[in-house]
């Protein structure tokens, strides 16, 4: 398929999980990607795999040296056009027992990360006519749960930082959208310490009684890339197998 041919994308966090699945799609649909990551093995691994279509950079998203020095990486494999903030850290602990370090910490990856891509990355996209930024927030950036203070407070924010992008950016031609993924099957999510099977019984009470997977919302992703969606901006995409519309009560009459 060739529905992003031409189209070059940074995306960050994507040497595993929904960036790796991302990366993977975005390339099968025609794109080039520069994977950009703090994962040297499996992120050269992956581009190696991927050959002409693909690089790799180490890049830390809470540090603006390495941003500058992505971009030029990037222009390489031709005019830059999509932005992909996939990079994000997790932890759960009580609002007590979250240090301010903690905190700190996982606002430099997930909040200020997404904030350093976006203004990056805009002169590019500014000369090159336009593009698409996507901001991967969480369905904790729509509501939220306890033990995750700090981690919510982040995709929180990268939502209302779309927002603001947004409407700044537009004249430029230039979307910038969020998209909210629930429950996926990721190391994040415990892929590494349990089966598929098993991370599905954590969503029975969903519409979609299961965990997500990579490629459901990496086709989210590509979609948001593609000039398919050229006027959409500013908005919330959401692949969470209906968690956000609520839960399934199986006392009430069933189909």
């Amino acid at each position: 398929m060739t529905r992003l041919a031409g189209k070059v994308a940074i995306v960050t966090g994507g040497a595993r999980g929904m960036g790796e699945a991302t990366v993977r799609l975005l390339v099968e649909h025609g794109a080039k990607v520069l994977i950009a990551d703090v994962l040297d093995e499996p992120g050269q691994a992956l581009a190696s795999e991927l050959g002409d279509s693909a690089r790799y950079i180490h890049l830390d998203v809470s540090s603006k040296v390495d941003w500058e020095a992505a971009i030029p990486v990037a222009e390489k494999l031709g005019s830059l056009s999509v932005l992909v903030n996939n990079a994000a850290i997790i932890f759960q602990k009580t609002i007590m027992d979250t240090t301010e370090a903690d905190f700190m910490k996982i606002v430099s990856v997930n909040q200020l990360g997404v904030f350093l891509g976006m203004q990056t990355v805009f002169p590019s996209l500014k000369a090159n006519g336009g593009g698409s930024i996507i901001n991967v927030s969480s369905i904790d950036g729509l509501q939220s749960k306890n033990s995750l203070v700090a981690y919510s407070s982040t995709k929180w924010a990268v939502r209302g930082m779309t927002k603001a992008a947004a409407m700044e950016m537009g004249k430029y031609n230039i979307r910038v959208n969020s998209v909210h993924p629930g429950g996926v099957y990721t190391a994040m999510h415990g892929s590494d310490v349990m089966s598929q099977q098993d991370a599905d019984k954590f969503y029975q009470q969903h519409a979609l009684p299961r965990v997500g997977l990579p490629r459901e919302v990496a086709a989210l992703t590509a979609f948001l890339a593609s000039d398919e969606a050229t006027y959409s901006t500013g908005a919330e995409f959401i692949a969470d197998g209906g968690w956000s519309a609520g839960l399934v009560n199986e006392a009430l009459p069933q189909l």
